[in-house]
């Protein structure tokens, strides 16, 4: 057996093999067998391609080998490239077992069924370590592989500096500290992180334009389709801007990874394989606004119970904005009742912050968050008070951060998770994460 593997099925797929001879290593996916034929199928990461196992060929000992093999073992091949009218395929000449398979899953790991199907969930969920083979979900990661690094691009590209920001924090950034997970770290009460924000803010007053892209955790009882314990946070934070610079900023940055993605070679096999349509709507700048305010009035119309001051989220509202508005929808304003501390309070309502979320189309809910941040500590120290934290010392280190020439600073947060789940018409955020982890759930992996 090789140390290395060097040739993959997509070189053998795509006409990257000098000669009609070749070998690599894969798992097989399916089998068929007659009494002198074995027809395999036979995957790795890069795509599937069919083997013709001849007795003649093999000897009598080895082809009984491969005819016993199970589904999901791992071999290594050798043989000649044949292409017929239909596909090409590998005539073997030599077949070695690299380690037999030896359990048996239904329906099988690689098989072509809809993973997404609600009769499927626990039974994937629950065996997720293997799962994650499934063409489908496989295509799903690959995205987010393409996405996150388009994302890291279009930052490196406009100046913004990687923060690396610590999981562990002694600070929550929203009002309950029922919804943070608290790690007890030799004797000190600590949270995992919610939110990257105190550490960006912080870090843009030294190189202004900054970035973060790691976990968030929040134990928020929700079994929503938008909601993980754990999920993937993308924010981000500059100095001397306003609530619709960042909003730009946004669009700009959503409209730039439509546009890497549908360049990218892989992405027409990824939908393909998960048949699915890639989502555009982001496409169409600048996306429509309106106040909570408005969106309150709106809803109150159309029946739904909710008063200012209060969420708006629920399916309900989520499908009167979308069949209004049938785009990405900007909602302006959020109250300061439900906003967290940090975000400045609108000098023309003081109902309201300088806030604004942006609604996915869809049904998607909401996507992200922007923000104009407090810089001034007499405002900071108000809503302190307001939030109940004004004798919290753990925040203390935040209010340095304000007497120490804080300046005018804006911000989003975007789960990657969510806007994963949007482009890609998958109707749920676990189905984004290679290993989700859910609310009422036992972590079996």
């Amino acid at each position: 057996m090789r140390l290395m593997k060097d040739l993959y099925i997509k070189d053998i797929l795509h006409n990257r093999v000098a000669t009609s001879s070749c070998s690599t290593m894969g798992w097989i996916k399916s089998k068929r067998t007659s009494k002198q034929t074995i027809f395999i199928d036979l995957c790795d990461s890069t795509g599937c391609i069919q083997l013709v196992l001849e007795k003649a060929t093999l000897g009598g000992d080895i082809f009984n080998q491969a005819k016993k093999i199970t589904i999901e073992s791992a071999i290594e091949i050798s043989g000649t490239i044949n292409d017929t009218k239909n596909n090409r395929e590998i005539i073997v000449n030599s077949f070695t077992i690299i380690s037999a398979a030896t359990k048996h899953f239904t329906p099988e790991l690689r098989s072509d069924f809809d993973v997404f199907d609600e009769k499927y969930t626990s039974h994937i969920l629950s065996n997720r370590h293997l799962y994650i083979r499934n063409p489908k979900l496989m295509a799903i990661q690959k995205f987010r592989n393409l996405l996150l690094y388009h994302m890291r691009t279009w930052f490196f590209e406009n100046d913004f500096l990687e923060i690396a920001a610590p999981v562990l924090t002694n600070t929550t950034l929203y009002d309950a500290e029922s919804t943070a997970i608290p790690v007890n770290l030799h004797g000190q009460s600590v949270f995992l992180s919610q939110c990257a924000g105190y550490y960006l803010e912080a870090s843009a007053m030294a190189f202004e334009k900054v970035y973060n892209i790691s976990p968030s955790f929040r134990a928020e009882e929700s079994k929503s389709k938008r909601h993980l314990i754990e999920y993937w946070h993308i924010k981000a934070e500059l100095t001397f801007g306003n609530l619709e610079d960042i909003i730009n900023i946004v669009e700009t940055i959503i409209r730039y990874l439509i546009e890497k993605l549908q360049q990218e070679k892989e992405i027409e096999n990824i939908f393909k394989t998960l048949d699915t349509e890639f989502c555009l709507d982001g496409l169409k700048t600048p996306y429509p606004h309106i106040s909570y305010e408005e969106a309150v009035s709106l809803l109150q119309e159309n029946g739904c119970d909710i008063k200012f001051g209060e969420s708006i989220g629920n399916e309900k509202e989520e499908k009167i904005l979308f069949e209004k508005f049938r785009s990405p929808l900007w909602l302006m304003g959020m109250p300061r009742s439900v906003e967290p501390f940090p975000y400045v309070i609108d000098e023309k309502d003081n109902r309201v912050t300088k806030t604004a979320d942006l609604i996915a189309s869809n049904l998607c809910g909401e996507l992200l968050g922007v923000a104009e941040k407090i810089y001034d500590i007499q405002m900071l120290d108000e809503r302190f008070r307001e939030k109940g934290l004004n004798k919290d010392a753990r925040y203390e280190w935040i209010r340095d951060v304000h007497k120490m020439g804080c300046v005018p600073h804006i911000a989003f947060g975007m789960g990657v998770e969510r806007l994963i789940r949007w482009l890609m018409n998958i109707p749920h955020v676990r189905d984004a994460h290679p290993f989700p982890r859910i609310f009422d759930r036992k972590f079996i992996v």
